[in-house]
């Protein structure tokens, strides 16, 4: 039982260690401050633009177009008041 606890808290202490995050505020050089931030926290990649994707698509049908226009129509030949 003993080594079973010993074998779990070297395993919490193990993971962080190894998730420790370099000390780039201890670098007094901007430059290489700068240096070791990005090699720490890479910069995300931007996307490019899907301008050419949405100039392939055809142009939007609305499915609910013509029974929006039949229900219209059926409105106008309702009397009201007659």
């Amino acid at each position: 039982m003993k080594m079973l606890i010993v074998a779990l808290a070297l395993g919490t202490f193990a993971q962080s260690a190894v998730a420790r995050e370099p000390d780039c505020r201890a670098i007094e050089s901007t430059s290489g401050r700068l240096a070791c931030y990005d090699a720490a926290f890479p910069p995300k990649v931007k996307k490019p633009d899907t301008a050419e994707d949405n100039a392939s698509r055809g142009a939007y049908k609305d499915p609910f177009l013509a029974e929006e226009a039949r229900t219209a129509a059926k409105l106008k030949n309702i009397c009201r008041g007659c």
